[in-house]
């Protein structure tokens, strides 16, 4: 297996996990009736954006790997605003 196969592997994983999210998001949504965006979509899409930022970043290229870049920001700012509200309120 040459080191190409395994970044092509990681790449696909990535993109398998970011589809997963609208899976998880759909499911919530469907279980409350109601659209919602469960903590596990918020998981599932940093798992994503640090893969697919990891493999943007082997291939260089100059558009994924801003636009991956941002979404991590998004994503560990949102789970950190959770993780902040979980607290004020168990105080």
């Amino acid at each position: 297996m040459t080191g190409q196969t395994v970044w092509l592997g990681i790449g696909f994983f990535g993109q398998a996990l970011f589809s997963a999210r609208f899976v998880i998001h759909w499911l919530a949504s469907e279980r409350m009736r109601r659209s919602v965006v469960p903590h596990p979509f918020l998981w599932v899409s940093l798992a994503s954006r640090v893969t697919l930022f990891a493999y943007a970043s082997w291939r260089g290229d100059p558009v994924f790997v801003p636009g991956q870049r941002l979404g991590l920001f998004v994503y560990l700012r949102n789970l950190m605003l959770i993780r902040r509200h979980r607290r004020t309120a168990a105080a």
